[in-house]
């Protein structure tokens, strides 16, 4: 369970980094709160994780999928550049994640 709560704490980094992007700097009100709420939700899902995870495996899982579902969403919904290197990277990056998570039932 504390895997699937992590995943979602990294979720919602998304939902703060795309508030982020919109606030333009923290110029608009409404988005400035969504990335306020998702970076409150994030951090607290996460200390939920943490009651079991390890901190250091659970800290990499969720700013690794953090940043590469950021990342996604950038490419699907922002027209970010879909380069073949930063796919090469993103593909790393959960590798690692895997890697980290399934290093934990040993």
């Amino acid at each position: 369970m504390a895997w699937i709560i992590l995943i979602f704490a990294s979720m919602f980094e998304v939902v703060m980094a795309l508030g982020l992007k919109r606030s333009a700097g923290f110029t608009h009100l409404a988005w400035s709160a969504v990335a306020l709420l998702g970076a409150a939700a994030s951090m607290w899902l996460l200390a939920l994780a943490l009651r079991t995870i390890p901190m250091g495996t659970g800290y990499a899982v969720w700013t690794g999928l953090g940043g590469a579902f950021t990342a996604v969403v950038g490419m699907v919904a922002l027209g970010e550049s879909r380069d073949p290197m930063r796919l090469a990277g993103l593909v790393t990056v959960v590798v690692g994640v895997v890697l980290l998570q399934l290093s934990e039932h040993n």
